[in-house]
């Protein structure tokens, strides 16, 4: 089977190995001629982003980059995007990387014609609609990590440097226009963070599956991205190179965000506080919270577990189910506890203080409160 595509949910996508070459296409499909391309600083000067810049600048779309973009993105590194968007009198943008880069090139765009501070965009009630839709530049994304699936997102996660306070800032325009999915992007990925991207793709699969609200489609699309990385990531993490497993982990990345749309849960509620108070990186967090909130969620998730189990090969129902989980994130060198990422038991008031407030409490199954995230954290740390 030939793991190239053209996809149009849920934006146009072109999927395969080498597509980057398809950018100049891409651009001219979103109405771009000068493109500015947003990534991270550690991805800026490797080979798979200055032979992306040399693909444009062939093109005659020039050789825009702006890349001080942080691991967690803040409001500083998106006023400074902004300013080189508007400096350079560019027309669009290439949000190329993991995803920090994604998220911060999402925001530059849909902030650059902006009046008011992005605050007054976040993901709350229909504060959505304070912006003014027709100054969002045209977006084109490009993942180089299998894991966040902002590429398909309609949202960004910016951190608020002064309160630390991770913030989802949404508009349905900030969907991209196209994205270029092309596997041998990804090759280059260490094992560390191919194993931390790949469980943020399972850990909303997961998270999807066991929201409570109506979504069939959803739902679907959750079960087989969590087989796919079941079956994937090993093969990903044990060899770079097979291009096979990278391509299945780049569509279950995907499949991922996409199902979210469901809703996400305590994992995400407590990652995003503690990624932004102790700078840890997203999905390798989400790995290491996921079993003790499969532990919380248990009376209510159990049966719908117990079918995914035997969907996934996975015997024992959701009893084996919670097993995988650890062996899987064994396997794949993820520390056990939180306290191996550097959280402390003094900081967990306020992260159970920023937990409540994230948007990601409202798809979980079991109500979260003070108490019962004051006891999630203790027992993940």
């Amino acid at each position: 089977m030939s793991l190239v595509g053209n996809w149009s949910y849920p934006t146009a996508i072109r999927f395969g190995a080498g597509r980057i070459k398809e950018l100049p296409e891409a651009c001219a499909a979103a109405g771009i001629t000068k493109p500015l391309l947003v990534t991270d600083r550690g991805l800026a000067a490797l080979p798979v982003t200055q032979s992306t810049l040399d693909v444009i600048e062939a093109a005659g779309l020039g050789r825009g980059l702006f890349a001080e973009v942080d691991p967690n993105p803040n409001e500083k590194n998106l006023m400074a995007g902004v300013a080189a968007y508007n400096a350079g009198g560019h027309d669009g943008v290439i949000a190329f990387g993991g995803g920090s880069g994604l998220d911060l090139g999402k925001m530059v765009a849909f902030m650059a014609g902006q009046t008011r501070p992005v605050w007054d965009f976040e993901d709350i009630g229909d504060w959505w609609t304070r912006a003014d839709a027709d100054v969002i530049a045209p977006i084109i994304a490009v993942p180089t990590t299998a894991g966040t699936g902002s590429e398909v997102g309609r949202a960004s996660v910016i951190t608020n440097s002064e309160t630390h306070a991770k913030k989802i800032i949404f508009h349905p325009k900030v969907l991209p226009s196209v994205v270029i999915c092309d596997p041998e992007l990804t090759v280059g990925m260490p094992k560390a963070i191919t194993a931390g991207t790949g469980l943020d793709a399972f850990a909303h699969c997961v998270e999807a599956f066991s929201s409570p609200h109506y979504h069939p489609m959803s739902q679907g699309i959750a079960l087989e991205g969590m087989r796919l990385v079941k079956e994937y990531l090993p093969r990903a993490y044990a060899d770079g190179a097979d291009l096979e497993a990278r391509a299945n982990m780049m569509s279950a990345a995907a499949m991922g965000a996409t199902a979210f749309q469901k809703g996400l849960g305590a994992i995400h509620a407590m990652s995003h506080p503690i990624g932004a108070h102790f700078n840890t990186h997203h999905g390798t967090t989400n790995a290491v919270c996921m079993p003790a909130v499969l532990d919380l969620n248990a009376p209510v998730i159990a049966a719908r577990f117990d079918s995914a189990a035997a969907y996934l090969g996975i015997e024992g129902g959701f009893d084996g189910f919670r097993a995988f989980v650890q062996t899987f994130n064994d396997s794949l060198g993820i520390p056990r506890k939180l306290s191996d990422l550097g959280v402390t038991g003094e900081s967990i008031p306020a992260l159970v203080k920023d937990a409540l407030t994230d948007p990601s409490c409202g798809g979980n199954p079991v109500e979260l409160t003070t108490e019962n995230l004051t006891a999630l954290f203790n027992a993940a740390l």
